[in-house]
């Protein structure tokens, strides 16, 4: 068999050598552009960090900037609120302190005068402390032998003819001027419901409302008041 013929020469080193520097080119040339693809890349994120930063430091400074405005006008409207209602207080104060002077003093005297017993006392917000024990009567009526401690509320409630019900307990014993009176309990309101009516009744004590401009004894026919 005779031997294959090549047509193409057979590369000489001149030529191996120009194929190595040829890829050895292609290979720098592929590294730089890597490089700078992620040199731009970084340079991108980098960007793109600083204006989300950008973005987030204005959201909060925004943010920062509403919330101190609205805690502004909170406390603004706080205090307006806060106003009325220390002069809402004070009226209520100076009503229920006119209530107990020209309504309720004069309906609790009456209340002993028509049992034929003489007035000789009236004292408005008395209080005793002894033996580490408090009381506070808003108005005591008092005569030689009896006397009348009435509480007095705006509204009356429950749970004050209960209070009342503590106070009357211990009167005596924080008064012991009076040891030998006969006490009685009263309370007196601007408003109260049938239902507080009924119970400071069932409880002993004379039953004082507001009518118009006067203050009626509310108790039910027959009613005898409890003494302590």
């Amino acid at each position: 068999m005779p031997p294959i013929q090549f047509d193409t020469p057979a590369p000489t080193f001149e030529d191996v050598w120009r194929m190595f520097q040829e890829t050895d080119r292609k290979i720098q040339e592929a590294d730089r552009k890597m490089r700078e693809e992620t040199r731009e890349s970084e340079q991108q994120r980098r960007a793109q960090s600083a204006e989300t930063e950008r973005q987030m430091k204005e959201h909060l400074a925004e943010t920062e900037r509403q919330m101190k405005e609205h805690l502004a006008e909170t406390e603004r409207v706080m205090k307006e609120r806060s106003a009325v209602l220390s002069k809402q207080l004070g009226d209520l104060g100076n009503r229920l302190g006119e209530f107990i002077e020209h309504a309720v003093a004069p309906a609790v005297v009456q209340l002993f005068q028509a049992q034929g017993v003489e007035v000789h006392e009236v004292h408005p917000e008395v209080s005793s402390k002894r033996n580490g024990e408090g009381v506070e009567i808003d108005l005591l009526v008092i005569n030689d032998d009896a006397l009348v401690a009435v509480e007095c509320k705006s509204k009356l409630t429950q749970a004050h003819v209960d209070e009342h019900l503590e106070r009357m307990e211990k009167l005596k014993r924080l008064f012991p001027l009076y040891k030998n009176h006969r006490a009685m309990g009263a309370v007196a309101a601007m408003v109260m419901s049938d239902s507080v009516k009924a119970y400071a009744q069932k409880h002993g004590f004379y039953v004082l409302c507001q009518n118009g401009e006067n203050v009626e004894v509310s108790n039910t026919e027959g009613f005898t008041p409890r003494a302590w």
